[in-house]
């Protein structure tokens, strides 16, 4: 036998979601915008906690209009993230699966899986466009 050590499930899915963050994060530095993406993803995991997932992309498209600019980027990013992992493709607007398909319990699984690759997100964003404000 080897001496490498397996890696866990847990391990390599934290794995894939902070090489995901970092992705989206290197993508946005070399907007205009870099330091509003960084200030919106540090209070992103707060507004998913008391307004939900839904109703946070509800806003955040709101918000983007459609436009290239951070909300539109951080709805884009969040949708892809989310929808790859449970829907196993990836998917720039998860508000129509929210509303027309998805359980309470995919919801949930949803809300849980936002939540832990904006914790990656929120972390990447400071440290990477947090200086350029």
């Amino acid at each position: 036998m080897s001496g490498a050590i397996p890696q866990s499930r847990q391990r390599s899915l934290e794995q894939e979601r902070a090489a995901f963050a970092w992705d989206c994060v290197q993508q946005v530095k070399k907007t205009s915008w870099a330091s509003d993406y960084c200030q919106l993803a540090k209070g992103l995991p707060a507004m998913v906690q008391v307004n939900g997932l839904g109703q946070t992309l509800a806003f955040l498209d709101s918000k983007g209009k459609r436009q290239d600019n951070e909300h539109a980027r951080l709805a884009a990013d969040l949708s892809r993230w989310v929808s790859k992992h449970l829907l196993g493709s990836e998917r720039n607007d998860l508000i129509p699966w929210i509303t027309g398909q998805a359980s309470a319990a995919e919801y949930r699984r949803a809300t849980a899986e936002a939540l832990a690759f904006l914790n990656w997100l929120r972390r990447f964003a400071e440290a990477e466009l947090g200086g350029e404000q």
